[in-house]
């Protein structure tokens, strides 16, 4: 059987784990955040362990309506990255019966949607929300940090729901069933949650590629600039 998507991300770790893996740009606040396939996995482990420490388990399905907020920002490769790795479902769009709803920093919508919300600041650095949250709203930056570094996973079923929109519902295996084209840096701008998440994330961990994801308004110029300091195409 093929490797499943985190198990080409901890070879990615093995092979070249401090190269560029995604690289990540806001040119509105100037933020530029780059993270290596190491420094990922270390997010996306930290995150799976508090995954079990809110109890879910395979099977269970997360809501990431942070995905259709933010569906090129790092912290939104690291939840979905961290669900596939503990077997649980990501749903966009529809949140109904989720075990747990993950926002952006817009959370006020969401508060009491789920048995679990967990807010997300988007901070550049993972910082904190810095607002005071209700009790049924999680602040991810407060839950992650005091998380074990590493953690060892449980290999997930191929046929284990890991997606389902109003378009598509992919099991693990679909993940990595498609052709792929060769190895390259990729420069994306963000558009729906899976074409962004197909591009940005599970690509260049099937290819040994990167991305640089430019997210929000810039010019021509600014995007061209980009481009050329990342040695990117696209």
């Amino acid at each position: 059987m093929s490797e499943l998507i985190t198990a080409r991300l901890r070879r990615r770790v093995r092979t070249a784990g401090g190269e560029p893996l995604l690289t990540y740009y806001e040119p509105a606040t100037g933020a530029r955040v780059e993270l290596s396939a190491v420094t990922l996995l270390n997010w996306v482990d930290k995150t799976s362990h508090l995954l079990d420490e809110l109890d879910l388990s395979a099977g269970d399905v997360v809501g990431l309506a942070l995905a259709e907020e933010a569906p090129g920002h790092w912290v939104t490769a690291v939840w979905e990255l961290a669900c596939w790795q503990v077997g649980l479902a990501v749903a966009v769009g529809r949140y109904d019966g989720v075990q747990l709803l993950v926002t952006g920093p817009d959370w006020a919508p969401f508060a009491g949607a789920a048995p679990e919300v967990l807010a997300c600041s988007l901070h550049p650095l993972g910082l904190p929300l810095g607002s005071e949250l209700p009790s049924s709203v999680l602040d991810y930056a407060l839950e992650v940090r005091g998380q074990a570094d590493s953690y060892s996973p449980t290999v997930q079923p191929a046929k284990a729901l890991a997606w389902q929109d109003e378009e598509r519902r992919l099991d693990q295996a679909a993940l990595v069933a498609e052709p792929w084209p060769p190895p390259a840096r990729r420069l994306l701008r963000p558009s729906e949650p899976w074409p962004t998440t197909h591009a940005a994330v599970v690509a260049p961990l099937l290819t040994g590629g990167s991305s640089v994801v430019v997210s929000g308004a810039v010019s021509d110029d600014e995007l061209a600039r980009i481009r050329r300091d990342e040695r990117a195409d696209g």
